[in-house]
């Protein structure tokens, strides 16, 4: 070490010449707004010199573009990508993400502790730094069926692995509140590290509770009311706009140069579709922008400030001694990204085919004990007053409605008519054969069924559909196929894409996955959808722990009672 910090000081100082020079840019400063023309220095992944000209070994000419730090996507999963770690880092990277914060939440409620494995096994090899934070919540309710559970143990065992940040999300927020003996083994076992919030809708002195576990940064927030709140509480408040729950618009009003320091930026889920389409974290840092923000503070939120929430203290800002993450721009505005360096080097086709590609795990996850059959998806009793699921567009929260629904023979069926589809849970892991049953409002379905082995967060087969036959037909193939997403009609499977890494993540390059999305879409379009993304949306209609109404294997959930329903 003693040798590299005295290349860096040579230099940095200009006694010799530099391993690489980025000469002729335009550096945004991020202590004052300027755009100061000046080279950069780099000696191996490090920044040694800024404001100054510089020989080099190696020279970039930067042709008067703009330098940025490297973009900090704070909160995701990988998984929601579709694809692999090493698809995700070569899909995302050349959007200028630097470094990527990731939760293997969803594999590790399909796997366990492999999934760990397998993700801080792909983190040391993939171009741009990927980090983990351990999944706080396997799984995130007793109240569905998961694939595995976790203990503080368990996570305990990788704390200390170099790719580790601290606890991700924690969503169990009655098993906080209420002092639940498991959930605070978790927290004290991470009390001197980084630990991840979740927390919709809190508010008060609830909220003062949760953050007093700890707890220190939340992507959850909807409102500006929300978001205003929990900055002044002190959390870092990550500001979301993914596929599905986009809160950019609601939240950026707050997002000034002095309130910049307490807001970063996340996707949580954003699939290759809307990154070929828009983009990742510039698109999110170019909206914002749009929508009135300067860019001083949205650059600082995309950078500097998610560096300092999550102790990432050698990067962030383009100055000598931090890490040579470094974004090149041909519009600082418009976040039009043309250049990427990582680590010190410049990202291009050769660095990605350089990287040793390990093998997925978890093929084969989605076992059913038996075909399921329409019968099993019937539902008895009286269509008054059902309880139905509301979709809003664009949130991922649901309305809890109440609605009269046809009868039949004794039977309770949907209703076009209203937009009311029925929706079913069933049991994917191998442990039993539990279905859960019921009815949503708002995706527009007509004659056909949808189905994914994507269902936050236990990932359970979520089917919704009008025909009962088609449904089974829909969750059977995916069965046949390893999981993934399938639309089907009159008994005939439309579109397919399939997801066979433990019923998560396709195996193939990002770019099939992006071509089968447009098939899938245009399928579901035609079968009446109107919603943006309706495989996604689907994916969250287990999802326990957001309000209001949701359905796991075991049945429909009123989350704000955390009850059956």
């Amino acid at each position: 070490m003693q040798n590299t910090i005295r290349r860096r000081v040579a230099q940095g100082q200009g006694d010799d010449p530099a391993d690489l020079v980025i000469r002729n840019v335009r550096l945004f400063d991020l202590v004052t707004g300027e755009l100061v023309p000046t080279d950069i220095a780099i000696c191996g992944d490090r920044i040694v010199g800024t404001y100054d000209s510089y020989e080099g070994k190696t020279v970039i000419d930067g042709r008067g573009r703009i330098a940025v730090p490297g973009f900090i996507d704070t909160h995701l999963h990988v998984e929601s990508s579709l694809v692999t770690p090493f698809e995700f880092d070569r899909c995302v990277l050349p959007h200028g993400v630097t470094t990527a914060i990731c939760d293997p939440h969803e594999m590790a409620n399909v796997l366990g502790r492999p999934a760990f494995d397998y993700f801080l096994a792909a983190a040391e090899r993939t171009v741009m730094d990927l980090r983990v934070n351990l999944s706080s919540c396997v799984p995130a309710t007793p109240m569905e069926t998961s694939g595995a559970t976790l203990d503080a143990a368990d996570l305990v065992a990788y704390r200390d692995h170099p790719k580790v940040i601290g606890l991700a999300e924690f969503m169990n927020i009655p098993g906080v509140l209420n002092g639940n003996d498991g959930c605070l083994d978790k927290l004290a076992a991470f009390a001197d590290g980084h630990i991840d919030g979740h927390a919709p809708l809190m508010r008060g002195r609830k909220l003062n509770g949760y953050l007093a576990a700890g707890i220190s940064t939340d992507h959850e927030a909807t409102t500006a009311e929300e978001a205003l709140e929990k900055i002044r509480k002190g959390m870092t408040v990550l500001i979301r706009e993914g596929s599905v729950c986009k809160d950019l618009a609601a939240l950026v009003p707050l997002l000034t140069v002095a309130t910049s320091p307490f807001f970063a930026f996340c996707t949580d889920d954003r699939n290759p579709l809307e990154i070929a389409h828009e983009g990742h974290l510039d698109f999110l840092i170019r909206r914002a922008i749009e929508l009135g923000v300067e860019p001083l503070a949205a650059y600082r939120a995309a950078s500097l400030t998610a560096a300092n929430a999550f102790g990432l203290r050698d990067r962030g800002q383009i100055v000598p001694g931090k890490r040579a993450d470094i974004v090149l721009l041909d519009d600082l505005e418009k976040c039009q990204v043309s250049d990427v360096i990582s680590a010190g080097r410049l990202v291009d086709d050769a660095l990605f085919a350089g990287r040793e590609i390990i093998a997925p795990v978890g093929l084969e996850s989605v076992k059913l004990p038996r075909p399921v059959t329409a019968d099993d998806l019937r539902i008895a009793g009286s269509g008054i007053g059902r309880p139905v699921m509301g979709l809003i567009p664009g949130q991922i929260i649901t309305e809890y409605l109440q609605l009269d629904l046809p009868e039949k023979d004794g039977l309770v069926l949907p209703d076009e008519a209203q937009d009311v589809a029925k929706v079913c849970v069933v049991a994917r892991h191998g442990h039993n054969d539990n279905i859960g049953r019921g009815f949503v409002k708002g995706f527009g379905l007509r004659n056909a069924a949808l189905a994914s082995s994507v269902g936050h967060d236990s990932h359970n087969i979520c089917v919704v559909g009008t025909s009962d036959a088609d449904m089974a037909l829909a969750v059977n193939h995916l069965e046949e196929i390893g999981g993934g997403f399938v639309v089907v009609r009159d008994g005939t499977v439309l579109a397919e894409l399939r997801l066979p890494v433990a019923g998560l993540m396709s195996d193939a390059p990002y770019e099939k996955v992006r071509d089968d999305l447009i098939v899938l879409r245009r399928a579901a379009k035609d079968m009446g959808v109107s919603l943006e993304e309706p495989f996604l949306q689907l994916a969250f209609l287990p999802l326990p722990v957001i309000p209001h109404l949701k359905i796991t294997d075991l049945g429909m959930i009123d989350v704000r009672t955390m009850e059956f329903v």
